[in-house]
């Protein structure tokens, strides 16, 4: 049975394929596509155990990407998940302080995004070609670190597209930058911002939504689609590994099937957490899903008291991938607990984009029990990278030790001692000032590159390839303009 796509603010609810999702990116009345119902997977939990990460994948993708054959699926999650990573398991599980951490950082970029970012290029020129597309795909995407480098890594080279990075020029770590600048591919473009990730997320959605812009770039053989996680070729790929760490589980006989463990997710956009509330649908006996938030911590305030209200600070932390105030994911769950009302969704948007506000109601707020929530201050990060390390000389990075103090928090204002998952979402290495810091550690006030030597020396953990080359890669981008630029850059890239 096909699976087809309809837009969170459509009240006609008018459907596509799942590769016209894919190929569109974001829908033209500015909302995020969903399925229309939620499909059943081919898989019973006794088998996740033994399946290879390849195979899972596909028993799961298959009916959300319905109208992909089976060849073509096949092709996609072989070329994604092969040699590029560091490890045969892709997203490995290991055991620290009585939690088990889903390690999300073996791909070529060393974090989450590359599970979905290294399988999108090849969905996404399969949507092409199945649909007749005689233009070129414009990839545009807003970064607050981590999605940039891994979309560039993906779609480098791909023939037929053209990636355009632009990023918080003084927002993301001195790693995650000389990853960004270093990018080689001919058809890659990394743009600095001299504003926050989110202004530079809500002016690509301003692109995306812009009909002269459109018709500007079509008449030069392109069209925009995005890889951000408001692409379902992004978000879907992420329900995955969420499978995989229960098997994982499974296999080492800390829980049986049928058992419901908690995970705790670093969140900033929204993507990765609603991706294991996905995953809770497809039928994975998933108990709590712990939205764990830094002192930017909108999204603490809104699942504790109903209502989103950006109006306020905007905090530089150490885990910067999650410094952000308007969480585009959230738009998805925000539709479902309204019942699918397409126009209350439209509405509640439309408010954060009027007064930057809303307040859901009774009903929806009900609906979000599957969620707890919770925040670690920058001193409550670094505590829980240092207590990680003393307990077996681990070192994890700063938006791991959010979800892992988040973690913490939960079980000792619940009792709820549930089986938990922490999802490490990147390598310390990309993050090697923090962590320095939090252990207090020779080099602590060194950056970059620097501060890359000092942390090997002090958790003597084998340096990433990608970090490797990173010491002889030549700066290949150096543009920063300001938001309101934005437009005009895209146009001089393109022309």
């Amino acid at each position: 049975m096909q699976t087809l796509y309809r837009s969170t603010r459509d009240p006609k609810g008018q459907t596509i394929t799942a590769s016209q999702a894919v190929l569109q990116g974001l829908s033209p009345d500015g909302g995020l596509y969903v399925p229309t119902s939620i499909p059943e997977i081919d898989l019973d939990l006794n088998e996740l155990k033994d399946l290879s990460y390849q195979d899972l994948a596909y028993k799961i993708l298959r009916p959300l990407f319905s109208d992909y054959t089976d060849e073509e699926l096949r092709s996609c999650i072989d070329k994604a998940y092969g040699d590029q990573w560091d490890t045969q398991e892709i997203a490995p599980v290991d055991y620290h302080a009585d939690n088990a951490y889903l390690e999300l950082f073996h791909g070529p970029t060393i974090a989450f995004k590359d599970v979905a970012l290294q399988l999108l290029p090849h969905l996404m020129t399969v949507a092409a070609k199945k649909n007749g597309s005689d233009k070129d795909i414009v990839i545009l995407t807003a970064t607050s670190g981590d999605t940039g480098k891994a979309a560039m890594a993906g779609f480098a080279d791909v023939p037929n597209t053209q990636i355009i990075v632009f990023y918080p020029k003084d927002g993301v770590s001195a790693i995650q930058e000389k990853q960004m600048l270093t990018q080689t591919g001919k058809n890659t473009h990394v743009v600095g911002i001299t504003g926050n990730f989110d202004v530079a997320q809500t002016n690509v959605k301003k692109l995306f939504n812009d009909k002269e812009l459109a018709e500007t770039i079509a008449e030069a053989g392109y069209q925009f689609s995005s890889a951000n996680s408001i692409n379902i070729g992004r978000l879907f790929p992420q329900i995955v590994y969420y499978f995989y760490a229960y098997g994982k589980l499974v296999k080492d006989g800390r829980i049986s099937v049928g058992d419901k463990i908690n995970f705790s997710v670093p969140t900033g956009n929204f993507g990765d957490i609603l991706a294991g509330w996905f995953a809770k649908k497809l039928g994975l006996p998933v108990n709590k899903l712990i939205c764990a938030s830094n002192k930017n911590n909108i999204l603490t305030d809104f699942f504790n008291e109903g209502t989103y209200d950006k109006n306020r600070p905007f905090y530089v932390t150490s885990s910067p991938s999650m410094d952000i105030l308007v969480s585009s994911n959230l738009e998805r769950l925000l539709f479902y607990v309204s019942g699918e009302d397409a126009n209350k969704t439209a509405e509640l948007m439309n408010r954060l984009s009027v007064s930057g506000k809303y307040t859901i109601d009774s009903d929806m707020r009900a609906k979000l029990a599957d969620f707890a929530a919770d925040f670690a201050t920058e001193d409550e990060t670094a505590a829980e990278i240092s207590r990680i390390f003393s307990a077996d000389k681990t070192a994890i990075d700063p938006h791991t030790a959010v979800a892992s103090k988040a973690a913490e928090s939960y079980k000792a204002n619940t009792g709820d001692n549930s089986p938990l998952v922490v999802v490490s979402t990147a390598s310390p290495y990309k993050f090697p000032q923090a962590v320095l810091n939090a252990l207090d550690a020779k080099g602590k006030d060194e950056e970059g590159l620097e501060a890359v030597k000092y942390l090997q020396e002090k958790i003597s953990v084998k340096l990433p390839e990608t970090v490797q080359r990173l010491f002889d890669a030549p700066t290949l981008h150096d543009t920063v303009v300001s938001p309101d630029e934005m437009k005009d850059t895209v146009v001089e890239i393109l022309k």
